[in-house]
């Protein structure tokens, strides 16, 4: 499916174990009633707030589009592109032209003329310009290949289906000054991104998560917000994005 969207970005830079013998298991099994009791409530409850994670991920999924929304495999984006600094616009905002297609191909080409662009192909990326493709600096695309990492396409397409992957809803939230629902997912690598959705139509507002710098060791969060929501070929889709 091929998605065409006429759309406005903001952006905002935010600065092994042997098998227990019988003995060994045996004082588990002997627990007292009721500590027992405790564990198998304890798990009950984090079952369940797992299932209400997932159920509101599914809600969300289907709020996008569900099925329109997975199957998009080529997206093409156009619009105007703005920087801050300090929440004053740097610029009267770059035109721009962004082709994707998943899971790991992006072409995007900026100016009037369309005279420079940047294109990743998997953890290669190069930029070309009136002088020809030349690579692009290591700092750039690990910035680059963390946003898609942590992207919310990829997020709902991937993360959701991983079973290793844990599910926490975290209840009511404000993001983007709107109340919202909360829910944060964790992987095997200790990596975490929270998300929150609208509270009645449970569509994404916003996404954050964090990162530690190589060089100076401090602690980053990014964040994204979502807003101005409108259906493109069965796709609800932001027309409003800021990083």
């Amino acid at each position: 499916m091929n998605l065409f969207l006429p759309i406005l970005f903001s952006f905002l830079f935010l600065w092994g174990m042997a098998p227990a013998t019988a003995a060994q298991s045996s004082p588990q099994a002997e627990l007292p009633a009721g500590k027992a009791g405790a564990n198998s409530s304890a798990l009950s409850t984090d079952q369940e707030n797992a299932h209400r994670a997932r159920a509101l991920l599914d809600e969300a999924i289907q709020g996008l589009g569900g099925q329109a929304y997975l199957g998009v495999r080529d997206m093409q984006q156009s619009g105007r592109t703005y920087s801050f600094f300090h929440g004053r616009p740097t610029s009267n905002g770059v035109l721009f032209w962004r082709f994707t297609q998943f899971p790991d191909k992006e072409r995007i080409e900026i100016t009037k003329e369309r005279d420079i662009a940047q294109i990743y192909n998997g953890d290669k990326a190069y930029e070309v310009t009136y002088k020809g493709p030349r690579p692009m600096e290591q700092k750039d695309v690990g910035g680059y290949l963390r946003r898609r990492k942590f992207s919310l396409d990829i997020i709902l397409r991937t993360w959701v289906n991983d079973p290793t992957v844990a599910l926490i809803y975290e209840g009511n939230a404000i993001a983007a000054e709107h109340p919202a629902l909360q829910v944060t997912l964790i992987n095997s690598k200790i990596e975490s991104v929270t998300l929150y959705f609208d509270i009645d139509s449970h569509l994404p507002i916003k996404k954050t998560f964090s990162w530690r710098d190589p060089v100076d060791k401090q602690r980053n969060l990014e964040e994204e917000i979502y807003d101005n929501y409108r259906p493109v070929q069965g796709v609800m889709t932001p027309y409003g994005f800021t990083r």
